[in-house]
């Protein structure tokens, strides 16, 4: 209980609303008038419109970052208003309050669900009904506000069986008998394009990356290569990335999200596999 008293007082906010509107201010105006004592921290709210995915990931690679009780509110919300389930669920390294629609599947599957309830309690609800095109401020926000604040999650709702959670259906890297083929599944503000293939993969081995037919060295820092080459790497996050040096590989080299990549390992003579 003293963990909870300490740590249980930080939300996170992650969202796909930008920063044009007045969304996600309203939703903090929200969680302000449940407990102004509350600290809220924006993860990011530059999430390509409705894409669960790129949330997923994003979510994913931040949380551990946090101290253990944080609240994680992530409104991606494509569903908002259909039947998809509001939920919050407890793990071990806090809570997750959002829509039920695989956008936490990437933490639960690092750090499995401990407990999950469908909010139906309008006691802890802005509003009821709720907006049918706003539930991250009329469920989301004021129910991760409560949370934070101490309400045990059997108080939200009614408890679900984690294993019914949805999980998002992310194409993931395979082996092959030169390498691992993966995808791009992140593009961040540089402009690095992220795989899905993770340093595992790499433990021991020299390698490369081929994608669009063009062949990129592996290498560890973006300075290993001349200003403007390509170079690949694995990133602070973990994963296998393609980077140009002092540049934008997305927009250089016309590669997009979920394109192919494949991951060649090389012999001694650093010649990619056959």
């Amino acid at each position: 209980m003293l963990e909870q008293q300490i740590n249980q007082n930080l939300i996170t906010l992650l969202s796909d609303f930008g920063d044009r509107d007045a969304y996600v201010a309203v939703m903090k105006g929200v969680i302000a008038q449940v407990n102004p004592k509350l600290q809220v921290v924006d993860l990011m709210h530059q999430v390509p419109a409705q894409d669960i995915a790129v949330a997923r990931f994003c979510l994913m690679n931040a949380y551990p970052y946090f101290p253990k009780g944080t609240v994680h509110l992530a409104v991606v919300d494509p569903g908002v208003g259909s039947q998809r389930k509001a939920i919050a669920v407890k793990f071990a390294g806090g809570f997750l309050v959002g829509p039920d629609n695989g956008i936490f599947s990437g933490v639960l599957a690092q750090s499995p669900a401990i407990t999950s309830v469908e909010l139906t309690n309008h006691k802890y609800w802005r509003s009821s009904p709720p907006s049918k095109t706003f539930h991250g401020r009329d469920i989301f926000a004021p129910v991760a506000a409560h949370l934070a604040s101490g309400v045990s999650l059997q108080q939200l709702g009614e408890e679900i069986d984690p294993a019914n959670l949805v999980k998002l259906n992310v194409k993931q890297c395979e082996p092959t008998k030169t390498g691992v083929v993966g995808c791009i599944q992140y593009i961040d503000h540089f402009g690095n394009l992220v795989s899905n293939i993770p340093e595992s993969w790499l433990q021991g081995k020299k390698w490369c990356v081929q994608i669009s037919g063009v062949i990129i060295p592996g290498c560890e820092t973006y300075s290993d290569v001349p200003f403007g080459d390509a170079i690949a790497l694995v990133g602070s996050h973990g994963w296998v990335e393609i980077a140009v040096n002092g540049r934008n590989a997305h927009l250089q080299m016309q590669i997009n999200l979920y394109d192919r990549l494949e991951v060649l390992f090389m012999d001694k003579n650093q010649n990619p596999l056959e």
